[in-house]
């Protein structure tokens, strides 16, 4: 069984987060780079699964990020994970979630897979989108939210996280999931895994590799920032002391109604 786990670079998430005035694009160099927090669940699920699974399972990660961040892929092979691919080229600068996913799923048809995990959100982004457009690109069914997995008799079975408790749901491979934060906390790097780490094998991958003409970097995508601006500073709060409860009612709803809330 071939686990293929989506994996994003992002700025820590304890640093300071800038925006580049001129590109309107997150700041990303002089910061210290990390494996998408969320992504780190991903991959746990996927080393659980390999794990229960055995025989000639494999799990291996996928990344689209500049070749300069190419080691910070290491963590993931540290914590277990067998081989790495990167999509790597200039061309994709600036891609938004449509030609992300587009040059993504080209990517992931050459790697091949069984099953692709993703986190459900990246750090930096945050639009929970990337893992619907993957899947509509690859035309294979997508689960989210999934808290539990197995697989028998070549079917994948899960339990999806809800809002009133969670669904079991099984479905034919090749499948999309993405992982709930429940499916398990993301395992440390061992010494031995660290030292492995270093003999393993990132491949990298080009647009010229995929074939890929149009529909990625600025050119190839659909939306555009056009500007931003920082949230405005809070005021002071205010302060009453109506004489009844019903006056104090009367007052709230008027500053909801204000505020166009009711």
């Amino acid at each position: 069984m071939k686990i293929v786990v989506t994996v994003k670079l992002v700025p820590d998430p304890n640093g300071e987060k800038k925006i580049d005035p001129t590109t309107k694009r997150l700041v990303r160099t002089g910061v210290e780079t990390v494996i998408n927090p969320y992504d780190e669940y991903a991959l746990e699920a996927a080393l659980q699964l390999k794990e229960r699974v055995g025989g000639e399972s494999s799990v291996t990660v996928f990344c689209m990020s500049p070749e300069a961040l190419k080691e910070s892929l290491r963590k993931a092979l540290a914590m277990g994970a067998d081989g790495a691919v990167m999509l790597s080229d200039p061309a994709l600068e600036g891609s938004d979630v449509w030609a992300s996913a587009n040059a993504m799923a080209h990517a992931l048809k050459k790697i091949g897979f069984d099953l692709l995990i993703v986190g459900g959100l990246t750090d930096d982004g945050s639009t929970g989108a990337v893992p619907g457009a993957l899947a509509e690109f690859l035309g294979v069914p997508c689960l989210t939210n999934v808290r539990k997995l197995d697989v028998a008799d070549g079917r994948l079975r899960v339990e999806r996280e809800t809002d009133g408790g969670y669904q079991e749901v099984s479905g034919a491979l090749p499948m999309l999931i993405t992982t709930a934060l429940t499916i398990g906390e993301p395992r440390y790097p061992s010494l031995k895994g660290i030292m492995g780490a270093k003999k393993k094998a990132i491949d990298t991958l080009t647009v010229a590799d995929l074939a890929l003409s149009d529909g990625v970097g600025s050119n190839g995508s659909k939306t555009e920032l056009l500007s931003f601006a920082p949230p405005a500073p809070r005021g002071k709060g205010q302060v009453l002391t109506p004489e009844t409860p019903a006056s104090a009612a009367s007052t709230i709803f008027e500053f909801l109604k204000e505020k166009k809330l009711v």
